[in-house]
């Protein structure tokens, strides 16, 4: 992994993800989409890490794609290779909650990264927008499916069309995000939720919620039911589902065996 454009930490069951090129407020190149897609392999693949930050070096979260080409920034790609995705590996794929602490400016590609994740908390005095439609491309990185489920149609086809601009407040009005703080504290709160969630939750019922929220429009409710009900037989009668129930009764933290990767 490159950590001149993403640095990593793990600290206490918690990784941390930095967008690392604050210079350019964290724009997104080739070489920073692949770190974070390794960075997002790595924690899928260690089951010590149970909950994921990402955030950006200050003063940006990040501030949408690299421009430094020019005009030659959206020139034509090689058809086969090239994929809007934004990265090979998205934070939903990752089978821990990932939290985007979106502690600055959030723009074009920077925006679409963080709609990927689980959980989102933005930056009250930051600019917001998923802006391609000014720069005469389009929306990416699966925007186009994240958007509409998490903020709706209306404000999906508004914000996609447009490529309007907006603050953390109105990003939460629209339904981005949850909880809109000022920027310095974004990062201290997310960490705080991930804590919280390495110490508190058991891996597996996390991994299993996680991947069933993600497949939710995909399904009937009859669909829903019949998944929830073959989860929770791979789940009851497990070591993590007495011992919640016993760290509950005796009023001590829990101590979770189970692992995300068998």
């Amino acid at each position: 992994m490159t950590e001149e454009s993403v640095l990593f930490d793990v600290t206490a069951a918690v990784a941390t993800i930095t967008l690392n090129e604050p210079r350019k407020r964290n724009a997104f190149g080739g070489q920073m989409a692949r770190a974070l897609s390794d960075a997002y392999r790595r924690c899928d693949a260690d089951d010590s890490i149970r909950a994921v930050v990402l955030t950006g070096t200050p003063p940006a979260f990040c501030s949408g794609a690299d421009l430094s080409e020019g005009e030659a920034t959206f020139r034509k790609r090689d058809e086969p290779s090239f994929s809007a995705a934004a990265v090979d590996m998205t934070a939903w794929e990752v089978r821990k909650p990932v939290i985007a602490a979106v502690n600055g400016h959030a723009i074009g590609v920077g925006l679409t990264l963080a709609l990927q994740c689980d959980i989102r908390i933005f930056a009250a005095d930051a600019k917001y927008g998923i802006v391609q439609v000014r720069r005469g491309v389009m929306g990416d990185g699966f925007s186009h499916w994240t958007l509409p489920r998490i903020a709706g149609m209306a404000a999906a086809a508004e914000l996609l069309l447009t490529g309007q601009t907006f603050d953390g407040e109105e990003a939460k009005e629209l339904g981005l995000c949850r909880r809109v703080l000022p920027n310095a504290d974004v990062l201290p709160a997310a960490m705080d939720m991930a804590r919280d969630i390495a110490v508190n939750t058991a891996p597996q019922s996390v991994a299993y919620s996680k991947a069933l929220l993600w497949q939710t429009w995909q399904h009937s409710a009859a669909d829903i039911e019949r998944l929830e009900t073959e989860y929770h037989h791979r789940l009851m009668g497990e070591p993590d589902a007495l011992e919640g129930v016993l760290a509950f009764i005796e009023y001590r933290t829990p101590h979770w065996t189970g692992k995300v990767n068998g």
